[in-house]
């Protein structure tokens, strides 16, 4: 029988003036200019709304004016540009080299706004709040590769159940686009807006189900333009943003001040920081599945450093705090698009739209609803990644039903009961309030109690966690018995 082809990554073929594409895992594919261009510009509208919405909400709490807000949001899209690069490019140890998009986690909203309601003088909030960030990247850029360790902890019970949990957390927020983009105005959820979402949704799928090749890898952004088109006659689409937006705007450095250094907000957001490296721990380890490239301890050790790179030098350019995001792992899974080098284009796109603000103008017009159609499928398909991890997890083991049952049920409390949490302290409520944070931690500890602390010789193959594609053998489950 034929041996098999065996991947190579670019670190590997270095040098060489030649090399069999058969060779090369298609993570390290670079493909046709058309295709790159398409499929990068996928990644941004898939994330778009994500990275901008911060800075919008931190920028109004501060009472920004529109000029700065523009200028704010502009520098997050042209510091997620540079962070992405980072993950997908890599620098020496820096970089997970997957298909990776960094921009602005959520994670750090609540924290910053409650920085800027402490701040007498709302003109040092922003710089008090880059200070803390850049203290928080440097410390976790030191912490990364003793944080990567914890990679034995994730078999695929664990790692299954933390992918299901990424999709579940964000399909509210696609379900929040569909209803429109501002949640007090009279016609939220109104009929036409979740008619567009719907009208969305079937031309993505009517794509995926009966077209092929290229057209059917770009589904999510054809369904977007189409939705796009169909919103202009209800009104729903707003091109005032193209219109009164600049050609050029370089985000100076420090623009709004020199950074201030607060314990209490470096404090607070050196805990965003460990919320933000459990959650982009989670994701490689998913994304590694999808593409077929496990996530290892180096990997992920050299993901975390871009993660906290990024994020230390992100507020030299007036940005916010980096992480991966976990929106864009569901197009990497559903396109099955899994090159590196269409998400360094898609970063390409993002440093352009931050430098020129007519370009970052031209994504925001798809409207709200029309990015919620899309964005049930792209979550969805992150759940569905995890289902299927956990298929090979071994569920008719009663110990892993548990495992599952009880992470899921955690990491769901904040979506379900957003309000759970409310008498604990601000600083536990960063923690508690991410359901991927918790229900990781959950998975973790039960993984650790019911499959290896006290297990016994006659357990072994019923408990014994599984690696995906390993098969019970009497090799393994004799082996099995000196894991402790």
């Amino acid at each position: 029988m034929a041996a098999k082809p065996r991947f190579r990554n670019d670190a590997q073929d270095a040098g060489a003036d030649t090399e069999d594409r058969s060779t090369k895992h298609p993570v390290d594919e670079t493909l046709p200019p058309l295709k790159m261009f398409t499929s990068g510009l996928q990644h941004v509208a898939a994330m778009y709304a994500g990275v901008v919405a911060p800075p919008l909400i931190v920028g109004a709490a501060v009472g920004l004016s529109g000029t700065e807000l523009t200028f704010l949001t502009g520098a997050s899209l042209f510091t997620a540009g540079l962070a992405t690069f980072l993950q997908t490019l890599g620098v020496w140890n820096i970089g997970a080299r997957l298909p990776f998009v960094n921009g602005v986690t959520f994670a750090g909203v609540a924290p910053m706004l409650a920085i800027v309601d402490t701040t007498d003088d709302k003109a040092d909030a922003l710089p008090i709040i880059f200070g803390a960030i850049i203290v928080a990247g440097v410390l976790g850029f030191i912490a990364a590769p003793y944080f990567s360790k914890l990679v034995r902890f994730f078999p695929p019970v664990v790692t299954g159940t933390v992918i299901t949990l990424i999709g579940v957390s964000l399909l509210p927020v696609a379900f929040g686009w569909a209803q429109g983009p501002n949640p007090t105005a009279d016609d939220y959820g109104s009929t036409t807006y979740l008619t567009l979402a719907a009208v969305t949704l079937a031309v993505v799928l009517v794509l995926r189900r009966f077209t092929r090749g290229f057209l059917k890898q770009v589904a999510v952004l054809v369904g977007l333009v189409i939705g796009t088109l169909i919103a202009i006659p209800f009104g729903v689409t707003d091109f005032s943003p193209v219109t009164e937006a600049s050609v050029v705007g370089f985000p100076n450095p420090f623009h709004f001040g020199a950074p201030q250094f607060a314990l209490a907000a470096i404090i607070s957001m050196c805990v965003v920081m460990l919320v933000s490296m459990t959650e982009s721990t989670a994701d490689m380890l998913a994304l590694g599945e999808i593409v077929e490239r496990p996530a290892d301890e180096r990997t992920i050790a050299a993901g975390l450093r871009a993660d906290t790179l990024g994020s230390a030098i992100s507020p030299l350019f007036n940005g916010f705090m980096c992480s991966a995001f976990a929106q864009n792992i569901g197009l990497v899974a559903m396109t099955k698009i899994r090159s590196r080098f269409v998400v360094a284009c898609g970063g390409g796109f993002l440093v352009l739209m931050g430098l020129s603000p007519v370009a970052a103008s031209l994504i925001s017009v798809v409207p709200r609803p029309v990015l919620g159609g899309a964005g049930v499928v792209l979550f969805g398909s992150v759940a569905a990644s995890g289902i299927q991890t956990l298929v090979k997890a071994g569920l008719e083991k009663d110990n892993n039903v548990l495992i599952v049952a009880v992470s899921l049920a955690v990491g769901i409390i904040p979506i379900t009961e957003p309000e759970f949490y409310h008498a604990f302290p601000e600083t536990a409520k960063i923690i508690l309030d991410s359901g991927i944070s918790t229900g990781c931690v959950a998975a973790v500890l039960l993984n650790l109690v019911f499959n290896h602390l006290g297990r016994r010789r006659d357990d072994d193959e019923v408990t014994a966690p599984m690696e995906p594609g390993e098969e019970i053998s009497e090799t393994r489950t004799a082996k099995a018995a000196h894991v402790h």
